[in-house]
């Protein structure tokens, strides 16, 4: 997960993790559990074009009468943060900041759903997320999930049996998402994979690759890409020219 983590972000920014040796157990979806954390880190990082620090933590903690959150239960929980010392929000945006589709990013770099989505995997494991923040100091985005006091056997995430990631031999991969934080991070993978990438912002830059003379092996397209074509009108008009041409749809929806 690091090394995901390590790829969505820039260069200029600090990567520091710090856990907890004694962590409590907790019973959540893995998957899930990483998709939120990415989702934040992505965040992070486009509230610090500049550069700053992201801090990822983990400890242990009791909520009881002296330290009750309003909606949280008294109890043991894990509390995972997510610090960065980016640009933050003011008081109305943070009010905003969970709700659906709301985003301050420009249009085509963001769906809005990436808190939302967070908030509804973390209330749906029983624990509660809040967010503190300040303008030109940073944010943090604090999940409180509850210890699992259960005695059945608990499999760490990395031990869960996850598909393997099959290694290319030069392969060509065209990857289209009008988010370019979606293929830098696609295309990173790939080629860490041993597969050759090209990528794209929209339907008329991949249709200009995809009418070259290169072989091409496999199309990797966002289904709602801005603009003239969607993904699957762009896969439609890609087969009249190359119609044994694998597709691979994604979608943030």
């Amino acid at each position: 997960m690091e090394g995901l983590i390590q790829r969505a972000i820039t260069p200029n920014i600090d990567l520091l993790i710090s856990e907890s040796l004694d962590q409590w157990p907790v019973m959540v979806d893995p998957s899930q559990l990483e998709n939120a954390l990415l989702n934040l880190c992505i965040n992070s990082r486009d509230s610090m074009p500049s550069g700053g620090q992201l801090t990822i933590r983990t400890q242990n903690e009791r909520i009881d009468e002296n330290a009750q959150l309003s909606g949280l239960p008294l109890g043991d929980y894990v509390l995972l943060q997510v610090v960065d010392t980016g640009v933050g929000m003011a008081s109305d945006v943070l009010k905003q900041a969970f709700e659906p589709f709301f985003t301050t990013k420009p249009t085509g770099s963001g769906t809005g759903l990436g808190l939302s989505m967070t908030y509804g995997f973390v209330h749906q494991s029983g624990g509660h997320v809040k967010i503190t923040s300040q303008v030109n100091c940073g944010t943090t985005v604090s999940i409180y999930l509850p210890r699992y006091l259960g005695n059945d056997l608990v499999v760490e995430s990395s031990a869960v049996s996850r598909p393997a990631l099959f290694s290319g031999n030069g392969e060509t991969v065209v990857v289209v998402d009008d988010e370019q934080s979606n293929r830098t991070l696609i295309c990173d993978i790939l080629n860490d994979l041993g597969y050759l990438t090209f990528e794209a912002a929209d339907s008329r830059a991949a249709l200009k690759l995809l009418r070259s003379d290169m072989s091409i092996d496999l199309l990797i397209t966002d289904f709602g890409l801005p603009g003239r074509m969607n993904g699957r009108q762009m896969a439609e008009a890609v087969q009249e020219f190359r119609p044994n041409l694998n597709v691979l749809f994604i979608t943030g929806y």
